[in-house]
């Protein structure tokens, strides 16, 4: 794995409150670990080492838990929201300086367990300004917002969605710098409109994956999380138990 990530971690995270309100989403505890920590540890064993948080709601107590990822055998470094939300967005446009280019990108909240590498290659083979993975979803484990049809994307919609939409934003990512011209630093930009606008200019590419994802950002997300770590928590010992 050779590009950087950036993983957005400054949302208020109110679906969560009352734990979100002392401590940020990403430093909730799943199985005895901050969530972040089991995040990082995949990203890691699939070669990633090259970090970039953006923060923003209670970050520096993120700063604090993390550090600069030397203890995970990797660099971790911070871009701060400021003063007030930017959005998805905004975040990665103040984390610019910070990013080679091209990189990829993460929510705070998801848990991937992915084909990483398959995805990089389809971001840089495809030669376009980015590059989601998609999931096909039928509205089992949030609401489907894509058509995507012989290894395209040809429509990408949160807000209205339809009947054909059977595919979902997985979560993973990759942009390109330029991807990102245009849009005004001092306001909040959603990187759902990035992608719809990449979309509209044929310039998104996609990569399809089959396994599901895990998000911490509700209280039934959480659950499920915690679950699928007890789960391959218990395979993992029979493994080693077996003669």
């Amino acid at each position: 794995m050779t590009l950087p990530i950036a993983i957005l971690a400054g949302g208020l995270a109110t679906r969560m409150r009352p734990l979100t309100q002392r401590i940020p989403k990403v430093l909730l505890e799943v199985a005895g670990k901050p969530f972040a920590v089991h995040q990082l540890e995949l990203l890691r064993e699939n070669g990633f080492r090259d970090v970039v948080f953006c923060i923003g709601h209670l970050g520096e107590m993120v700063e604090r838990e993390l550090g600069d990822g030397s203890q995970l055998g990797m660099s971790i470094r911070y871009s701060h929201d400021g003063d007030r939300l930017v959005g998805t967005g905004g975040a990665l446009i103040r984390a610019l300086p910070l990013l080679d280019d091209p990189f990829l990108v993460i929510y705070g909240d998801s848990y991937l367990d992915c084909d990483y590498a398959g995805a990089e290659h389809a971001f840089v083979d495809s030669g376009k300004l980015g590059l989601m993975t998609v999931l096909r979803n039928e509205g089992r484990w949030d609401s489907s917002n894509i058509v995507y049809r012989d290894g395209a994307i040809i429509r990408y919609d949160k807000k209205n969605r339809t009947d054909d939409m059977h595919h979902i934003d997985y979560g993973l990512g990759g942009l390109h710098h330029r991807a990102l011209d245009g849009y005004p630093r001092d306001a909040s930009v959603d990187l759902a409109d990035v992608y719809a606008d990449l979309v509209a200019r044929h310039e998104l590419s996609a990569f399809e994956v089959t396994q599901r994802f895990y998000e911490i950002g509700s209280p039934d997300g959480l659950r499920e999380f915690e679950e699928y770590l007890s789960g391959r928590q218990g395979a993992s010992r029979r493994a080693e138990d077996a003669p």
